[in-house]
């Protein structure tokens, strides 16, 4: 199991040896600590509890500057499940150099939010129709129920919240990897926006 924390910097363009532009999406991807190993005997499942980045140690709390054992002030935590977590020890480091370019990884990242949006943006819907005496109906869903059965049925496409919810995007092709600069180029889009926290697995 591969794993890696980074913050989206954004997309740009490679050109690789054949001459085929590729649209990439780079991550800016520092080290990131094992902080905790779990068990199937203790904790019920075998995973790999990780922090990455930092922040003041007068933000955290006294638990949690425990639970860190003098490793680094995180600022994030996050886990990841895997087989075997004997594999892994307290205090090793992750690096964007255990990904190998060519190979398929998942992204799992917090889409952009857009705030309250109509039916129209949110679905796709069509809208009503702008001529032949029609008012006010051109971003409206229509109707939303029937005579029977005398409710609105659950799940029914509505406007509401857009965005700011995590999505996982699979079989993203690593291009490029540079481990001094700590940056990945990942092939094609990833989700949210500049400064996203983007979690990298395979």
């Amino acid at each position: 199991m591969k794993y890696i924390i980074g913050k989206k910097l954004g997309m740009t363009q490679i050109i690789n040896d054949r001459g085929e532009i590729i649209p990439v999406t780079l991550v800016g991807a520092d080290d990131v600590t094992v902080v905790q190993t779990k068990t199937a005997q203790k904790d019920g499942y075998s995973g790999v509890q990780v922090g990455a980045g930092s922040k003041k140690e007068k933000n955290i709390s006294k638990s949690l500057k425990g639970h860190f054992k003098n490793l680094g002030n995180f600022s994030h935590l996050k886990e990841f499940r895997v087989a075997d977590s004997s594999a892994y020890n307290i205090g090793d480091k992750l690096t964007v150099s255990n990904f190998l370019p060519g190979e398929l990884v998942s992204v799992s990242a917090s889409s952009t939010g857009r705030g309250f949006q109509g039916v129209v943006r949110r679905h796709g819907f069509k809208g009503g129709p702008a001529s032949h005496g029609h008012r006010d109906v051109l971003r409206k869903p229509g109707a939303i129920g029937g005579r029977f059965p005398q409710r609105v049925l659950k799940g029914k496409r509505m406007a509401g919240r857009m965005g700011g919810q995590r999505v996982t995007v699979r079989n993203l092709e690593v291009v490029k990897v540079d481990a001094e600069r700590k940056i990945i180029a990942l092939r094609g889009a990833v989700p949210g926006k500049k400064g996203t926290l983007v979690e990298i697995r395979r």
